[in-house]
């Protein structure tokens, strides 16, 4: 829990579950997150080795997060808790 217990962590992990997103992609689809607290929970992210950052050699610059291994290890959890999130939404 101390690696993914956040309001934030799970939301990114999860969407990142999908592939490698450009870092404006994935914080548009978590809506409500600031640009502090979406480079402040990424970067923690990065350090707990949960996810890849890859910056290209670009202008302007694209960085690119994806799960690593120990991210992916996470797949069952996340998606488990959004099928329950899902269910208790109907009830």
């Amino acid at each position: 829990m101390n690696l993914i217990g956040t309001k934030w962590k799970p939301l990114i992990l999860f969407h990142l579950l999908e592939g490698a997103l450009r870092s404006g992609i994935l914080q548009k689809k978590i809506p409500g997150i600031s640009n502090k607290m979406f480079t402040q929970t990424v970067r923690e992210l990065e350090k707990d080795n949960l996810i890849f950052r890859k910056v290209f050699p670009v202008v302007p610059p694209k960085v690119e997060y994806k799960l690593s291994d120990k991210g992916k290890s996470l797949e069952n959890i996340l998606r488990s808790l959004d099928k329950w999130g899902s269910e208790d939404n109907r009830n």
